[in-house]
């Protein structure tokens, strides 16, 4: 039986398909902060009660838009068209009473928060249903220390109240999963199978070019014997690259700067083609991954979504997994990219500039590449003794029934080496309470080398709440505004009275603390930028 979210993605796939179808500044000095490595603050006072919003209001709803204008965005002339988008939804506000269990599968992706970079940058409001609030949090790093020797995950959890509900005082609790670290020289070595897209609407230097420009840094990091295969498609797909070995890198150089536009998009003929090659050069006991570079509009071929999930999951059974990495800005299929990276057991990122390719093929290679979790997920069991009701923040796409936690079967998330994974709540504790435990986190994964499914625990007590937002962990803080600022550009139901201006506000002087981190400057400019078109 396949799982309600996947069979929601086959009907999404197949309406986005035939639609797209038819549519054709660091400070100078640092400033004199604490240490913050520890993980459990001081105690906080509870926050006063608060009535609890209409629900109805809230549950996660699920449709497609091409680009919808936010609200109170004028048009600019630049402004991105026929760009694909699922709105699904805000997660409600939970009585623990009712229900105390809250299940979900781990996401790496962080595609949303550089397609919002992007639209920024060009002058733009990014459009509400872009916005995945977990892929703005989870794109920046958390903090976290590596996990204990011979763990391959640890459960780290922090909180503290909320700068931005001043009438209402609720707290935020971070939840966050960091994965052991492999080195650069221990990675296992990889066979990798490019499958690019060369279609006429790749034809712009921030598509089809800057592809070129990360294939580049990528080749740079590999290893001797690692193999790289290139299957282009347009109208057709093709090979332009046999299994080639990591040291020749002059034949990989060669067949990469050798790309050229044709023609329309098969994508299915591609990935079909594309798996085929990985089959070929398939090392059982290396990395098997096929990399998708697209801007995810497919019009020619076999277009129905369930023709090319059925066979992304025959190969997925078999150990090759996939990874999607989006380009450009006009015509581009953001759900689809997303959602075939999620049949895949891969991760779906965006690159809009040379450095996010960096970022990518250089700086975190080994995390692209290696997987160390699959099928990940997380159940947080609160205490209704201390927590009145929570709220999952982000992670709408990502829902596991609370009663298959524990089915292997389920199709989750997966997690590379050295990431973190970070999930927030908006939690109401009962007044008065100062001590007892909060909630106890469950992380379940199975082992893609043993094929062991592992599952951990970690217990979170009031006592370990900070008392000040302020005097929180600085990771901690940034999180927090990082997530307001997502809610905010979503339009969200829980931040219709969130200012962007206080979020700017928060941002400066978090960044104070994190002057090291350039991200952190960038977020602080993006939202500068934002609150100048709101």
């Amino acid at each position: 039986m396949i799982p309600l979210r996947k069979a929601i993605g086959f009907s999404v796939l197949l309406i986005l398909l035939f639609t797209s179808a038819c549519g054709g500044a660091a400070a100078t000095e640092a400033p004199s902060v604490p240490e913050y490595n520890d993980y459990s603050p001081v105690a906080t006072e509870a926050p006063a009660a608060m009535e609890a919003p209409d629900q109805s209001q809230a549950f996660p709803t699920q449709s497609i838009s091409a680009a919808p204008q936010s609200s109170g965005q004028s048009p600019s002339s630049n402004e991105p068209y026929d760009m694909f988008f699922q709105d699904y939804g805000v997660n409600p506000s939970i009585d623990t009473e009712d229900d105390n269990l809250s299940t979900f599968a781990l996401d790496v992706d962080t595609g949303s928060y550089t397609v919002m970079r992007n639209y920024i940058n060009d002058g733009n409001l990014p459009p509400e249903d872009s916005v995945r609030v977990e892929e703005y949090v989870n794109y920046f790093d958390q903090g976290y220390d590596s996990p204990p020797a011979h763990q391959a995950f640890g459960i780290y959890i922090d909180g503290g109240p909320s700068p931005f509900t001043e009438t209402e005082r609720y707290d935020m609790l971070r939840i966050g999963i960091q994965g052991y670290q492999v080195a650069e020289e221990d990675r296992k070595d990889a066979a990798l199978t490019f499958v690019i897209d060369v279609s006429g609407s790749m034809d712009m230097d921030n598509r089809l070019g800057l592809v070129k420009q990360s294939l580049e840094m990528l080749v740079e990091q590999l290893h001797r014997n690692d193999t790289v295969s290139i299957v282009v498609y347009g109208s057709e797909a093709r090979v332009v690259l046999e299994p080639t070995r990591g040291s020749d890198s002059d034949r990989i150089l060669s067949a990469i700067y050798s790309l050229q536009p044709e023609g329309s998009t098969n994508a299915e003929a591609g990935l079909r083609l594309g798996y085929g090659m990985a089959m070929e050069a398939f090392n059982s006991d290396g990395i098997n991954r096929v990399i998708l570079c697209s801007d995810g509009v497919a019009n020619v071929g076999q277009t129905e979504a369930d023709a090319i999930l059925e066979e992304i999951d025959r190969h997925v059974e078999r150990g090759v997994t996939l990874t999607t990495i989006g380009f450009g800005m006009d015509n581009y299929n953001d759900t689809l990219m997303e959602q075939l990276a999620d049949n895949g057991n891969g991760f779906y990122a965006y690159v809009d500039d040379r450095a996010e390719a960096r970022k990518l093929f250089i700086d975190e290679i080994t995390g692209t590449l290696q997987t160390i979790a699959l099928d990940a997920k997380v159940q947080v069991e609160f205490n209704p003794e201390t927590v009145l009701r929570y709220r999952l923040v982000g992670y709408e796409n990502r829902a596991v029934a609370d009663d298959e936690f524990r089915d292997n079967s389920v199709d989750a998330g997966e997690i590379g080496a050295g990431h973190s994974v970070t999930a927030l709540y908006e939690i109401k504790l009962r007044p008065d309470v100062h001590n007892g435990k909060i909630a106890t986190v469950f992380m379940r994964w199975e082992d893609p080398d043993t094929h062991q499914v592992v599952e951990i625990s970690q217990d979170y007590d009031a006592g370990q709440m900070a008392f000040d937002f302020q005097e929180a962990n600085p990771y901690f803080q940034r999180a927090v505004v990082v997530a307001e600022y997502a809610e905010i550009m979503k339009g969200s139901y829980w931040a219709e009275d969130g200012s962007l201006d206080h979020v700017y506000d928060e941002a400066k002087r978090i960044s104070k603390y994190l002057y090291r981190d350039d991200y952190m400057g960038e977020f602080v400019d993006l939202v500068r930028d934002a609150r100048r078109m709101k």
